[in-house]
């Protein structure tokens, strides 16, 4: 924790901070704001980076399909569908400022193989470093069918090799099932707060699970030097990596493909607003500079925090990134959204994303565990806690005046981040503590 009169100073430099210190549910919008073809350029990569991604996905298509089955279904690509929530829409009041069907879901909570966001970049990070050791050693060349991949002899060659990555849980699950399946020794450095079934779930596919007392920042660490000690080890950086960027920002043109399937307009005159649970920012962060990609002005993205830890709203607005972290000013980093449990932002994402990101908003545990529950009730989906996050960026987009022009003829997004693979006995148990918050506001 800082000195008092550091925080002080703070404080009366950014008073925001007061109120983040209370831990009281907040909104700020971002006066930095500057249009999509200007701020584009402070991410230092590009519609072409992002399209390599794409390509390289679509040619481990036929890999996929034989070594997760469930990808069959979908060709090997691995996308979520988007959903009309008109149910949760009338639940949580919003009919007199958006017009029915206007609020989607996008189920990342349902993605194949990892059943989270963390799907998409941690997923790309980890084949792209394959292929990258398959061509230099010849096993594979321009053309060939990535299935080939799938043998025994490729696997093989992989085990000389290991892939290690901190995480909450999420993303050490992407990555360490696909370490793992592809023949990569990978290790997954685990922060205290990560569930117990995604340890047990990764030691179930032959992962190493380093457990730690402290939080995320520590298992990151911890992953980091590994690689430095192992020529060997791949350290996938959940705080720096390009690659894991841009295996998000693969879903800013699928999901416009398909709202355009749907029938769903986006420009000027019929906006969209993205709400983005956010913890160290690589997921949000990437997915929004996809949107922005594929949308430019007319989306808006929102990411939300819990109160606990909002470390991305402290490091942009005070314009310190990831040169500060919420510890610092007193706050405990204590949440039940374990994916977003992170005290200290990328610095990378919120330099990147300074000026591309419309707003911020914070969130209770106890609002999340509501939201979850509302979800069940209305639309019987099932999504963890850190996953209904964004539900709570829109009651203050609607609340605020510059946007309210278009509202009427705007959709809202959620990015429903993960849940599909929660234990059914802990998702009651979610469900049942949300149900009881209910009760106790409706008293």
């Amino acid at each position: 924790m800082l000195p008092t009169s550091a925080i002080a100073a703070l404080r009366e430099k950014f008073p925001l901070i007061t109120e983040l210190m209370a831990l009281q549910p907040l909104s700020w919008f971002n006066p930095a704001i500057a249009p999509a073809a200007e701020a584009l350029n402070d991410v230092g990569l590009t519609a072409d980076d992002v399209a390599d991604a794409s390509a390289r996905l679509t040619r481990f298509a036929p890999f996929l399909t034989k070594a997760f089955p469930e990808t069959q279904a979908s060709g090997g690509i691995i996308e979520s569908p988007v959903v009309p929530l008109p149910a949760m829409q009338a639940a949580l009041g919003f009919a007199s400022s958006m017009t029915s069907g206007q609020l989607w879901l996008k189920q990342d909570s349902h993605l194949p193989i990892s059943g989270s966001i963390k799907a998409r970049g941690g997923i790309y990070e980890v084949l792209k470093h394959a292929e990258m050791l398959a061509l230099d050693a010849g096993l594979l060349k321009e053309g060939d069918d990535y299935s080939l991949l799938a043998g025994d002899a490729v696997r093989a060659f992989f085990g000389q090799y290991a892939i290690a990555v901190g995480s909450t849980g999420n993303l050490g699950l992407s990555i360490g099932i696909m370490s793992a399946r592809l023949g990569f020794r990978a290790t997954v450095h685990m922060s205290a707060d990560a569930r117990q079934w995604k340890k047990d779930k990764l030691r179930s596919h032959g992962v190493t699970v380093v457990e730690y007392a402290t939080d995320y920042s520590v298992a990151v660490e911890a992953g980091r030097k590994q690689a430095e000690n192992d020529p060997s080890c791949h350290f996938v950086d959940d705080e720096n990596s390009h690659d894991l960027f841009l295996g998000y920002a693969v879903a800013g043109e699928r999901l416009k493909a398909q709202f355009a399937a749907s029938g769903v307009i986006v420009d000027a005159g019929y906006p969209l607003f993205v709400y983005l649970p956010c913890g160290v920012g690589g997921g949000p962060g990437g997915v929004a500079f996809g949107l922005k990609l594929a949308f430019g002005d007319a989306v808006h993205c929102v990411f939300v925090e819990p109160t606990h830890s909002p470390c991305m709203l402290l490091g942009v607005h005070t314009g310190l990134h990831d040169g500060i972290s919420v510890q610092e000013i007193g706050i405990d980093n204590l949440t039940a959204a374990d994916g977003l449990a992170v005290g200290r932002p990328s610095g990378f994402v919120g330099r990147a994303m300074q000026r591309l990101i419309d707003g911020y908003a914070t969130v209770t545990d106890e609002e999340l565990y509501r939201l979850l529950a509302t979800l069940e009730q209305t639309q019987g989906l099932h999504l963890e806690p850190s996953a209904v996050a964004g539900f709570a960026g829109i009651k203050p987009v609607l609340a605020a005046p510059q946007y309210q022009a278009t509202l009427a003829r705007a959709t809202h997004l959620v990015w429903g981040t993960g849940g599909s693979m929660v234990p059914q006995a802990e998702m009651d148990a979610y469900v049942a503590r949300g149900r009881a918050l209910l009760a106790i506001g409706a008293a």
